[in-house]
């Protein structure tokens, strides 16, 4: 069994499915913004705002390195950003992952980031015409290296246990 992870942008519900799927599966599941803070010590937004992007990114990509170097099997739902700087995607082919890409629309990621929109620091302070070009241009930006995934999951339209469904589908 291999390690898998979950890649996408924010609101994709890459760490709901990873904590669905790990109850199906029967394997740990872990979110990789959770473990970044427990090692730091400190938030996510902290780090970011006492240390800087840059530092949070060489904390991402060490993580990233430790998971995938560990023996045990699991399921991490990484951030948005996490394949897209240091070389993580390509990390995220490498022998032992699997990564799925859970790809939103534009409209659907939207309406599910606008009901957490305050608790977001990247977006908290958009007004409504911002914040969709906003999501736009990173889903822009990003689409490269979220496009390099073992494999793309389609979340629009569909409930959690679907998208967790549709994903055991391909794994086994």
């Amino acid at each position: 069994m291999n390690k898998i992870f979950l890649i996408g942008y924010m609101g994709s519900g890459k760490s709901t499915i990873a904590k669905l799927l790990a109850k199906k599966m029967g394997i740990d599941s872990f979110d990789s913004d959770d473990l970044i803070a427990k090692e730091a010590g400190m938030t996510v937004s902290e780090i970011f705002r006492q240390q800087g992007e840059i530092h949070f990114r060489k904390l991402e990509h060490k993580m990233l390195q430790t998971i995938i170097a560990s023996p045990e099997v699991m399921i991490v739902s990484l951030g948005g950003g996490t394949p897209c700087y240091a070389n993580n995607h390509e990390l995220l082919n490498g022998n032992g992952v699997i990564s799925i890409y859970l790809k939103g629309a534009i409209a659907t990621l939207s309406e599910r980031l606008s009901k957490s929109k305050t608790s977001r620091p990247l977006i908290a302070a958009l007004d409504e015409n911002e914040f969709e070009e906003f999501i736009a241009k990173h889903l822009f930006d990003r689409s490269y290296y979220y496009n390099q995934a073992t494999y793309k999951v389609t979340i629009d339209g569909k409930t959690a246990t679907e998208i967790m469904e549709e994903i055991v589908g391909l794994l086994t």
